[in-house]
């Protein structure tokens, strides 16, 4: 996934599109599929994450209107997975534009791959 030009979430990782060398079996690597997978247990964040995958970057007014949840709601699911680690917000004036970060999804499809 490249990001479109001039995209209000440039990636965050020098190199986001770098292999990434970490197991996907183990202790470790099982809480940190753990992890993911329950930022992923509720299906509007699903839905926040197709959205985002498919537009690359978009401002909060757009993920609400998509998927049809209360503002404070959307923006309880966005500070989850966040929190995972699977997208990022950057403020661009008064909104914030939120981003997959392609580098986490990479690992969770690694990881679920692996099971």
């Amino acid at each position: 996934m490249n990001q479109p030009q001039g995209a209000c979430c440039p990636p965050a990782d020098p190199l986001p599109y770098a292999p990434d060398l970490r197991p996907v079996e183990g202790a470790e690597a099982d809480d940190e599929l753990a992890q993911l997978a329950k930022a992923l247990g509720h299906p509007a964040r699903v839905k926040i994450l197709r959205f985002l995958t498919a537009k690359n970057a978009c401002i909060c007014g757009d993920i609400v209107q998509e998927i049809q949840l209360a503002q404070s709601t959307v923006s309880q699911h966005l500070k989850v997975l966040k929190e995972a680690g699977l997208v990022r917000g950057e403020i661009d004036g008064p909104r914030v534009c939120y981003c997959i970060e392609p580098r986490a999804l990479r690992r969770l499809k690694a990881l679920v791959g692996a099971l």
